[in-house]
């Protein structure tokens, strides 16, 4: 016994003398590094990103939250804890763990209403759950309504020690986590009766400016002159995609949305909510401070005074704002040109309508709600009172059963399922994005080729604009109930999502040993009053109807 308490006690002082070290090696702008077995605390704080005070949801104290980080094949066991006490905000929570496939543990999502519910305040869940075969750039945030647009959320590395592309780059580590966000002045759910809301500002690591606003500080990037930079960018963004590029400098993309691609040279990448991809940038310019770029795609967008910047600062350069001048790319990202560096190919007959399965969603707006139509269905999605995975395990099968009525859709098992996406109207481009999966881009939005031969494969991708359609496969090996949504959070909460129910049947036998914490979310969300659920009750479209007349009508809290 006292052996075996000797070599717990020898990996303890290992495992601590590892992170400190590790966490020595970080720039101090980024503290607290969590690993893959950790607590994360949801609560509210009042912070100024961009130089505007105001109260926010955050975890850990922080905003952006901390980076959680793992090595491929480690097993995951975070505990969410829900501190939430701020009446304007939402005070019930969940956790999305974005990108991870959460193979035999659906239940462990973190999707409220489609695979728990929602962890009520005072109140925590255990999310166990494997990875195995993924490393890369992730990301976690809030999926409870519009929740993470007041700050839940945070970037989550895989790390790969032996990366195929690991003799393209010398340096990977916390330092080269770049996040990009937008932020908002007013409270989400205030927000969210708005038909067309817009950002304040974007912010890089957490930090930025905003129009008539102060000089608040900027992320500083830091690198050193000779060295080569992994650097993982992650759109955390809750409506706008932008357009990143770093003065004077390439970027050679070797990941999208967790799997390696073919490396290949841009001067700038269009990045969507949700998404995420790995760039090398080579320190090879003359020692000075440059401007990091994300121009978000809103109207009367500009870099004017430092906004939609960070500064890339080499080592011995002064501590001084960037000089450099914006000029116009020439070899922008386009997502066809991008491949799979492993395994390319696209599941089943390479030929269009040829998968066991053929969907065509077609994407409608009227009055600033989205209805998603399949075949004679044509419904706007909300949310159902009983989480669709509880609906599975208690014995619904057939869509005919299963809520909400005309937006789940019932895939068979070990199935090739071909989706075409179109979109009518206006709010696009619509960043979609499906749980449980990484699937095959064969269409690009805006592009007429389909590749069934080597197409980028990840996990959010853009259905364009108006008129557009965008095509993608995977392969229905992970039965349970998967989310398939667009990543604008706003679209979302307006009805934007369907649910791809695979094999119920086979759900209960596929999961893993469901925990009984998660059977007791339900009764105790199930049990809170309006006051407990927080989100400023009617207040709030009060509040929002003082800003303008474009509002929904008015919806009972989520």
């Amino acid at each position: 016994m006292f052996i075996l308490i000797l070599i717990v006690s020898l990996i303890s002082s290992i495992n601590a003398a590892s992170i400190v070290s590790r966490s020595q090696s970080y720039p101090l702008s980024q503290p607290g590094v969590l690993g893959p077995k950790t607590r994360i605390t949801i609560g509210n704080k009042v912070i100024a990103p961009d130089g505007f005070e105001r109260s926010a949801t955050v975890v850990n104290g922080m905003f952006p939250g901390p980076l959680i980080t793992a090595q491929k094949g480690d097993d995951f066991a975070i505990e969410v804890v829900n501190d939430l006490r701020d009446d304007s905000m939402f005070k019930s929570t969940s956790v999305h763990w974005h990108g991870l496939y959460q193979n035999g543990t659906n239940y462990a999502d973190g999707t409220s209403f489609v695979t728990q519910c929602p962890i009520a305040q005072n109140h925590s869940f255990l999310h166990s759950f494997a990875a195995p075969n993924q490393a890369g750039t992730y990301w976690y945030h809030s999926h409870y309504s519009v929740q993470y647009c007041d700050g839940l959320r945070g970037a989550l590395v895989i790390y790969d020690p032996e990366d195929p592309l690991a003799h393209m780059y010398d340096v990977d580590d916390a330092s080269t986590v770049i996040t990009l966000s937008d932020w908002y002045h007013v409270v989400a759910p205030v927000l969210r009766h708005i038909i067309g809301t817009t950002a304040n500002s974007s912010l890089i690591n957490g930090l930025g400016r905003y129009a008539g606003g102060p000089a608040s500080e900027l992320a500083v990037i830091n690198v050193e002159q000779g060295k080569r930079y992994r650097m993982r960018l992650v759109a955390m963004s809750c409506d706008p995609s932008f357009y990143f590029s770093v003065d004077g400098h390439n970027l050679t993309v070797i990941e999208a949305d967790g799997l390696l691609t073919e490396p290949l040279v841009v001067d700038e990448l269009r990045i969507f909510a949700g998404q995420r991809y790995s760039v090398v940038l080579v320190a090879d310019q003359p020692v000075d401070n440059y401007w990091m770029r994300s121009l978000p795609n809103l109207t009367h967008a500009s870099f004017e005074g430092g906004m939609n910047s960070a500064i890339l600062r080499y080592q011995g350069a002064p501590n001084a704002d960037p000089t450099t001048v914006y000029t116009t790319p020439e070899i922008t990202l386009k997502e066809t040109d991008l491949h799979p560096l492993i395994n390319p190919g696209v599941p089943g007959i390479p030929e269009y309508g040829k998968a066991d399965i053929n969907l065509n969603l077609e994407v409608t707006i009227t009055e600033g709600t989205f209805y998603v139509k399949n075949g004679a269905s044509n419904v706007t999605f909300q949310p159902p009172t009983v989480p669709v995975l509880l609906q599975i395990l208690s014995g619904a099968q057939e869509p005919s059963q299963l809520l909400p009525n005309g937006s789940v859709i019932v895939l068979e098992a070990n199935k090739v399922v071909e989706l075409t996406m179109s979109t009518v109207g206006p709010g696009g481009p619509h960043p979609i994005h499906l749980h449980g999966h990484a699937f095959d881009v064969v269409q690009s939005a805006g592009n007429k080729t389909l590749n069934y031969v080597n197409p980028v494969r990840r996990d959010v991708v853009s259905a364009g604009s108006d008129g557009e359609q965008m095509v993608i496969r995977w392969t229905t090996d992970n039965s349970g109930p998967w989310f398939l949504h667009c990543h604008i959070d706003w679209h979302l909460d307006a009805g934007f999502a369907v649910i791809m129910a695979e094999s119920p049947s086979d759900t209960r036998a596929h999961l893993n040993h469901v925990p009984q914490e998660w059977h007791e979310l339900c009764p105790i969300f199930d049990s809170l009053s309006p006051t407990q659920l927080g989100g400023g009750g009617r207040e709030s479209y009060e509040e929002a109807a003082s800003i303008t007349t474009l509002l929904f009508p008015p919806s009972p809290l989520p």
